[in-house]
């Protein structure tokens, strides 16, 4: 087995303190690939605005993506659970969503329903007890809102693409604490 990476304090709200060297490649590659995919899928999104402001939802994009991966990791999840205040100020600060919608002129009303329902959402989960009933709960809250998003996204496959990966790392990969019965 390799050995596990110890992260840099400046990075532990993102990594946590320790990473699996396979895990970090993972979460890397995810990171870069979505927005990859993003510029060649949805080319016209990023065309229709500055570059200035495709380069940075590019790298929100790259975030969410990152994210949906980093939080289902040990060091990631454990950093976070030893830390109940700032799993509630991460919650808080993600306005990704509605960042991205704004500078690339997506539906700002979806991106504002998505924002809305996915935080309303990460922060129930987060309440719950820890164990299984937050992952029941969370994946049950996910397919209930993709599915919504899925039909009423209309035209928009970036902002549903994106949608979907921001409730996924928001309110089901980091709102749930995936090791509370390997703790207990």
């Amino acid at each position: 087995m390799l050995r596990t990476l110890t992260i840099p304090s400046w990075l532990h709200d993102v990594f946590g303190e320790q990473q699996q060297p396979l895990e970090l490649v993972g979460i890397i590659a995810f990171g870069l690939g979505v927005p990859v995919a993003a510029v060649l899928l949805a080319p016209a999104a990023f065309a229709e605005v500055p570059i200035w402001r495709s380069a940075l939802a590019l790298l929100l994009i790259a975030d969410i993506a990152a994210g949906c991966i980093a939080n289902l990791t040990a060091g990631t999840n454990d950093f976070y659970a030893a830390r109940p205040r700032n799993r509630l100020v991460f919650l808080a600060v993600h306005v990704h969503i509605l960042a991205v919608a704004f500078l690339l002129n997506l539906d700002m009303v979806m991106a504002a329903a998505i924002w809305a329902y996915t935080i309303a959402g990460g922060v129930a989960v987060n309440a719950l007890p820890r164990g299984s009933g937050q992952r029941v709960a969370a994946g049950l809250l996910f397919a209930v809102g993709g599915s919504a998003l899925i039909f009423l996204a209309g035209q928009s496959t970036l902002l549903a693409a994106v949608g979907l990966l921001f409730m996924l790392k928001v309110m089901v990969n980091f709102s749930v604490d995936h090791r509370a019965e390997a703790r207990s």
